[in-house]
């Protein structure tokens, strides 16, 4: 039926390690297309890899590059963002002191050091930067900031704030995500005994992201710390784009328990819910039974692994979104 030409919101994180999220977007939209529909593409991103991209094209401004240092203090050429306003700049910790730059025979948590990540934040702001958000996501490291920390200098009177991808709190950090980073069960219980040691309040949600990071720039350098997955739907003005939409289509590389906990899609789920615009969701791969789906109230979600089978899926969602009621919210 005719949902008087609304478009239908596309917002989709990355399929990390395989398509980025403005990717994404742009496979749905070619897939809409192809069915006659009207897409409003607006990549997103939960505050981990991806984000300053997403910022990047929401916000304009432009990429700087810089020399930096890897987690096992290579050199190595990195970038931030100073966004359109002259005066914010978006760093990533993966842009640095990232996993995925650090080959899987190399990797060892206890000698990783986010250094790289301070290199950044410096340049950022010798550059003038008045606030620099940190995404913190995607880290090789479980060093609780301390190399960031050193390698930050001056910060001009630059304010930070820490985009946040998960509400671990910093005792937990070795224990939950180290593993992941080269750790046995030996190098965990050393990395937390050193994480212990920084003396940071025990339970404080967000402090854990990257290894601790966020926790160490709280604690010592006075970060505000913000979940990211509301931070940047806001930014894209998403709330606004769904009330005018027929539907909203998410995404994400893996849906699995994880995506109920603060994750972009559990977010712009919720906020579908309560505005009453159906939501539907392309994945490339699906880890969740029935009942943790009915939490998120996704009407249909299709598994997708690349650009052709993306757009494919969405052809298809948007024959079922053309078959239902107009929403609630219009």
């Amino acid at each position: 039926m005719d949902l008087g030409g609304r478009p239908i919101l596309v917002a989709p994180d990355s399929f990390k390690g395989t398509m980025s999220a403005t990717t994404v977007a742009s496979a749905i939209g070619r897939g809409l297309a192809a069915a006659g529909r009207l897409a409003d593409l607006a990549p997103v991103a939960d505050g981990g890899e991806g984000t300053m991209d997403v910022l990047l094209d929401a916000l304009g401004g432009e990429l700087i590059a810089v020399e930096a240092h890897d987690a096992l203090g290579r050199q190595i050429e990195a970038r931030f963002a100073l966004l359109g306003d002259g005066r914010t700049a978006v760093v990533e910790v993966a842009a640095a002191s990232g996993l995925t730059l650090i080959a899987e025979e190399e990797r060892d948590a206890e000698a990783a050091s986010s250094a790289g990540t301070g290199e950044l934040i410096a340049a950022a702001a010798a550059r003038g930067a008045r606030e620099i958000l940190v995404a913190a996501g995607g880290s090789a490291t479980t060093d609780g900031g301390r190399g960031a920390i050193e390698a930050v200098g001056d910060l001009n009177g630059a304010k930070l704030t820490v985009l946040c991808d998960v509400r671990t709190p910093f005792e937990q950090a070795a224990a939950v995500y180290a593993p992941q980073k080269g750790a046995d069960a030996a190098a965990v219980r050393r990395l937390t005994r050193r994480l212990m040691s920084f003396g940071l309040p025990r339970g404080v949600a967000m402090t854990g992201a990257a290894g601790g990071l966020s926790g160490g720039l709280w604690s010592k350098l006075g970060a505000k710390l913000v979940a990211g997955a509301p931070f940047v739907l806001d930014a894209v003005d998403f709330d606004r784009r769904m009330l005018e939409s027929a539907a909203v289509i998410v995404g994400e590389g893996r849906l699995d328990p994880t995506s109920l906990q603060g994750k972009v899609v559990s977010e712009i789920a919720t906020r579908a819910r309560q505005s009453g615009v159906p939501a539907y969701a392309i994945v490339g791969s699906r880890a969740l039974d029935d009942f943790d789906a009915r939490i998120l109230d996704l009407q249909e979600i299709h598994e997708a692994g690349d650009a052709r089978t993306v757009a494919a899926a969405a052809r298809s969602l948007a024959g079922a979104i053309s078959s239902r009621p107009l929403p609630s919210h219009a």
